[in-house]
């Protein structure tokens, strides 16, 4: 992508004229002011961005950007995303879908989205319910969750989007709360750095139809004692005193407190997002007590555009076939008169 070279964007630069029409209280408003603010921090061309999104209280966000994009269909966001990047690799080209477009009607594509490992970003907005619809569970709505389509206690147990997304394959998986600016526009600066396929959940809340769900993590009373927000290279600390912190017991993950029964800094796991194997990251996102958040996986693969160039280069070399004429030439031909 063709960096800036004269302009310098402010987030004012990005925000459409459209009137943003979500509740008031939303955390979608803070997502949304969040990437404004993220974009003239990436030095790419507003024209080269392009923002694609499938169906939900989410899928609004192209219209409130001053950017290309499209409001496409229920749960395929990725396969149009897909072909948008495909057909200009040079795009910045960012995915927004909800829980329930992305898990739900729109899981095959999800899951191959981030097997194939194109050059793009996902923005996840998991609320836990189905918002734009009003008020019906989600796959990742809890066990006993009553909603709208679940009166008297959902019954399904729920996915971890990190789970699955790892299952799949992702390379680049983050996590964070909905009411953290600064650091969500740092985690989408960081995924649009990132070569391959980028996923950032959000813990969106839904002030309508499921009011406080992320409440005991990301309150600000206890957000620092109930979430681990982790850093590549740093040692897994927390804790509103920073005397709490994660070490590998068994095939488990602890907490313990500094300072106790012999424990010191040095005892404690050092996050490393760049590891192939995923064994330890999958841990992470299972992780209840204290909920991770931050860049959980970050390594750098091949990517499907790589891949495929590479495959090409490759049958052209070894093809005996140079031009079209070649090819209808070839074998016996006969000319009609």
């Amino acid at each position: 992508m063709e960096a800036i070279k004269e302009q310098k964007y402010t987030f004012k630069d990005f925000a459409s004229d459209q009137e943003v029409r979500w509740c008031p209280g939303c955390d979608d408003y803070v997502i949304l002011r969040s990437m404004q603010k993220a974009l003239p921090e990436m030095g790419v061309k507003k024209e080269d961005v392009v923002f694609i999104s499938g169906i939900g209280c989410s899928s609004r966000f192209p219209y409130y950007m001053n950017t290309y994009g499209m409001h496409t269909i229920h749960g395929r966001a990725p396969g149009i995303a897909s072909g948008v990047k495909l057909a200009n690799p040079d795009l910045s080209v960012w995915i927004t879908t909800g829980d329930g477009d992305a898990m739900a009607i729109g899981g095959n594509h999800f899951i191959h989205v981030l097997r194939r490992n194109l050059d793009l970003n996902i923005i996840l907005f998991n609320n836990e319910i189905y918002g734009l619809t009003k008020g019906q569970f989600s796959p990742t709505s809890l066990v006993g969750q009553k909603t709208k389509s679940s009166p008297y206690g959902n019954t399904q147990p729920p996915f971890v989007p990190g789970e699955l997304a790892l299952g799949a394959g992702a390379r680049f998986f983050a996590r964070i709360g909905g009411n953290v600016p600064k650091e969500m526009s740092q985690l989408f600066v960081d995924a649009h750095k990132f070569k391959g396929t980028s996923l950032i959940e959000v813990l969106q809340n839904c002030v309508i139809f499921n009011d406080g769900c992320y409440t005991k993590f990301t309150d600000k009373k206890v957000k620092e004692d109930m979430q681990i927000f982790l850093e590549h290279g740093k040692p897994m600390i927390f804790g509103k005193e920073r005397d709490k912190g994660i070490v590998l017991k068994g095939l488990k993950l602890e907490v313990v407190t500094i300072g106790e029964n012999g424990i010191t800094q040095e005892d404690l796991l050092v996050h490393n997002a760049k590891e192939q194997d995923p064994t330890l990251h999958q841990m992470l996102v299972r992780l209840e007590y204290p909920i991770a958040t931050g860049i959980i996986r970050s390594f750098e693969d091949v990517t499907l555009e790589e891949r495929e160039d590479a495959l090409t280069k490759q049958v052209k070399a070894n093809s005996k076939f140079k031009k079209t004429d070649d090819l209808f030439f070839a074998g016996e031909t006969y000319e009609v008169k």
